[in-house]
């Protein structure tokens, strides 16, 4: 997906284990985690301003004053995921490569997503049942969010940026402290439904609808942008490639048979990068590309399709296979013209 980007934009950033699986086995992963977080904040002059590490997902809300949301997102995943498959013995994805950005419109919105995310730790299974002051007990003593670093539990942490939430709040600095606190734990008291209303009015942003009108339209100018480029491509490249040309360059680049292609395999990106190829070198549909692979419909391919591109924003040795498997083709493409214009000769 691409990412609508620009100086001073602010994101709620969630990302999840692959398939939804465990992220974090144990806190010395939640510790690295947190330290490459710090790192890389500092490096690209990332604010964060909220983070909550659960089991399986991170929230953080952060603001980009240099527009690279996806330079960070790109290392902060690749040195995690590099990171828990050396410690735990294990290989492929570690983290679901579509981590979702949502833009952030100011003031209250901020305010209350901040509460939201600091409220996750008590927002799930049977904590939901417990009592207020239980729950209260398990909010102010989880160690995995900024939360207790905001009500003073804990000491101010270096690489968060607290003057935008505490901001809402006046007098002192211990007052506004006290303030946060007592605006964050009074939302376990009320329904959450408003703020979960909110966030499914766009999957781009979350705001007004004056903001999200905003964001769609710079969303939908860099679709338009990023499809033109790609048209410019194509008619350079000019004529298409036959199925059986494709598919066997496809498999060379990945050192594969071409009978892999219809089987369905985890943590392949086989099926996806050979259904971009049919389509943007072959002209195919996604219907006949579901044919060609024996993919159930053409749904299916275009949702394999996406999640490949999503995956390349991050994902280097991926972004590699899939150039080295354009230059291939481009090659055929072009070798193909230059024997058309051999025979026109010969004639």
């Amino acid at each position: 997906m691409l990412r609508v980007q620009f100086p001073g934009a602010i994101y709620h950033v969630t990302l999840r284990g692959n398939n939804r699986r465990t992220l974090f086995r144990d806190d010395k992963d939640r510790a690295r985690f947190l330290a490459r977080l710090s790192e890389y904040a500092e490096e690209l002059r990332i604010r964060l301003y909220i983070f909550c590490i659960m089991s399986n997902h991170v929230h953080l809300l952060i603001e980009t004053p240099e527009a690279n949301l996806s330079a960070f997102m790109q290392k902060l995943q690749t040195a995690y995921s590099v990171y828990f498959n050396l410690r735990h013995g294990e290989s492929g994805h570690v983290m679901d490569g579509r981590y979702k950005a949502k833009l952030v419109e100011g003031d209250d919105y901020l305010l209350k997503l901040s509460r939201y995310i600091h409220l996750n730790p008590v927002f799930i299974g049977k904590l939901r049942t417990f009592e207020l002051r239980e729950r209260i007990k398990v909010l102010r003593g989880y160690r995995w969010s900024s939360y207790r670093s905001y009500i003073g539990e804990d000491r101010a942490l270096e690489y968060v940026e607290y003057g935008p939430m505490l901001g809402f709040m006046r007098g002192s600095q211990a007052k506004k402290r006290r303030a946060y606190r007592k605006f964050v734990e009074s939302g376990l008291a009320e329904s959450d439904d408003e703020m979960r209303r909110v966030m499914k009015e766009s999957r781009l942003s979350m705001g007004g609808e004056a903001f999200r009108e905003k964001i769609r339209d710079l969303h939908h100018d860099l679709v338009s942008k990023h499809r033109r480029t790609e048209d410019v491509a194509l008619r350079k490249i000019g004529s298409r490639l036959p199925v059986d040309r494709i598919l066997d360059a496809v498999c060379a680049v990945l050192g594969v048979h071409r009978g892999e292609i219809k089987r369905r395999r985890r943590d392949s990106w086989l099926r996806p990068l050979t259904a971009r190829m049919l389509s943007k070198y072959g002209g195919l549909t996604q219907r006949g590309i579901a044919d060609v692979m024996g993919i159930g419909t053409g749904a299916s391919v275009s949702d394999q399709m996406r999640r490949l591109e999503d995956e390349r924003l991050w994902n280097k040795e991926l972004d590699v296979l899939v150039k080295r498997a354009e230059s291939q083709l481009v090659t055929l493409i072009a070798e193909s013209g230059e024997d058309t214009a051999h025979e026109s000769v010969k004639r």
